[in-house]
């Protein structure tokens, strides 16, 4: 009965566009049909230089894709793949599973065709995401904790009712509309020396290089994706695609645990690089985008400028490098929690616990001094019953803004010269944090 389930589950997901055994590349004229296919239908974004190159030592233009009308680069290949459909399938629709930027894409560009259209979505998706959906005319069905549930249902449903499933990164009508993006680029910058690319499924990356290697063999095309989930390193390691576990990340766009088989052999002859990103340099990419660029962007829109913030990328120093900026549809909750991420790893937001006395006047001189440096508090708590010892302390918790590295170290000079107990959270040198007479303290860090 197992064996059963097995065969009968495999039969479900099997998709004849993405076959494990016989993966289809994607060629240079696939990607230019494509731009003359859609050309009508989609934004060109336009690919600025940006205000930080100075600061890093080299050209960076950014690909601002998150301008499309969904908010992502995922319109490209949706609107390629409905427009290949045949006319039958036209009137019978597509269905695809997906969490967000893709079933935006394809709703969107499938009203825009009058096609009906059918997207399956896990109970995690943003309610912001599903009602864009519902607004877009889609039927939206909301199956399963993953993406994996949600994409096995709907691929049942795509048997049972003769839908045509298109899945999200790995289509080859879907790669050849994301290298789209590729051919702006070298029509925008023409003497450019790299390309950074955001990795998931690997179907931008796919499309991208086929497109730039094709043209210009020269320049550098570089894959970056998050370290909580590097699909495409291990499957490049692995030289198949690999299950990898997905680690919460900010960058929840590229959470893609295995990478597309059509993906993966249209990529590995083209790469020429691959760079995992860690997520504070995301946060503060997010960050540095908001306040230098005045663009805001989801985690996986901003990996390729986190991998240069983050020193990735020595060798493309003195170069014209474009980041692509994929998507833009970042929760406005995970916005502000991303910008707060990014002062803190900046050294900008810094919080400090610190035991002054609870006579009158205490507290008060602790706010005086910090004043007296020019930092911000932001945040201030008070702890009495949990401070063991003197009966006349208080531990005072306590958040504060500085303008960087600098200022802090100012901060953290003045308050363990003036307090006896004091701790600063993540403090890398353990041999300047004081031991803490809060216990709780001790099994926490």
């Amino acid at each position: 009965m197992e064996q059963y389930e097995i065969r009968r589950n495999s039969t479900v997901e099997f998709d004849p566009m993405c076959d494990k055994s016989n993966p289809q590349k994607i060629s240079f004229e696939d990607v230019s049909a494509a731009a003359f296919r859609i050309q009508s239908g989609i934004i060109k974004t336009p690919c600025v230089k940006s205000h930080m190159s100075s600061k890093y030592g080299m050209d960076i233009y950014l690909k601002n894709d998150f301008l499309q009308n969904t908010g992502s680069f995922k319109e490209r290949g949706a609107r390629n793949a409905l427009l290949l459909l045949s006319p039958e399938a036209k009137e019978r629709g597509v269905i695809s599973a997906s969490l967000g930027n893709h079933s935006q894409g394809l709703s969107y560009h499938a009203k825009q065709l009058k096609i009906p259209t059918t997207v399956v979505m896990p109970n995690v998706a943003p309610i912001m995401k599903i009602e864009k959906c519902k607004s877009f005319g889609a039927n939206v069905i909301i199956h399963g904790h993953d993406m994996k549930e949600a994409k096995h249902h709907a691929m049942t449903l795509s048997k049972e009712k003769n839908l045509t499933y298109i899945n999200g990164y790995d289509h080859p009508h879907i790669m050849a509309g994301q290298g789209t993006v590729g051919l702006e680029i070298l029509e925008q910058v023409p003497d450019i020396d790299a390309v950074l690319v955001p990795v998931g499924g690997g179907g931008l990356l796919a499309g991208v290089a086929t497109a730039v290697k094709h043209l210009k063999p020269h320049v550098l095309v570089y894959g970056a994706e998050t370290e909580k989930c590097p699909s495409m390193e291990v499957a490049l390691a692995k030289d198949e695609p690999v299950n990898v576990e997905i680690r919460s990340t900010l960058a929840d766009g590229l959470a893609v645990p295995t990478v597309g088989y059509n993906a993966l052999a249209t990529i590995k002859p083209l790469i020429d690089r691959m760079i995992t990103v860690h997520e504070d340099w995301i946060a503060r990419a997010i960050l540095r985008l908001v306040e230098q660029e005045k663009f805001v962007v989801e985690g996986g829109g901003a990996v390729c400028v986190a991998a240069i913030m983050a020193g990735l990328v020595p060798e493309l120093a003195g170069k014209k490098v474009v980041c692509i900026l994929s998507g833009g549809n970042i929760d406005t909750t995970i916005l502000g929690r991303c910008l707060e991420r990014g002062l803190a790893a900046e050294q900008r937001l810094v919080k400090f616990k610190v035991t002054v006395s609870d006579r009158p006047g205490g507290i008060a001189e602790l706010c005086k001094l910090i004043a007296s440096i020019g930092v911000s508090i932001k945040d201030i708590i008070q702890e009495r019953a949990w401070v063991y010892g003197d009966i006349f302390s208080v531990r005072v918790k306590a958040v504060c803004e500085t303008r960087g590295p600098e200022h802090t170290n100012e901060l953290r000079s003045m308050i363990t010269n003036s307090y006896r107990e004091w701790y600063f959270s993540r403090e890398c040198d353990l041999s300047h944090r004081r031991p803490s007479t809060d216990s709780l303290d001790d099994v926490i860090h």
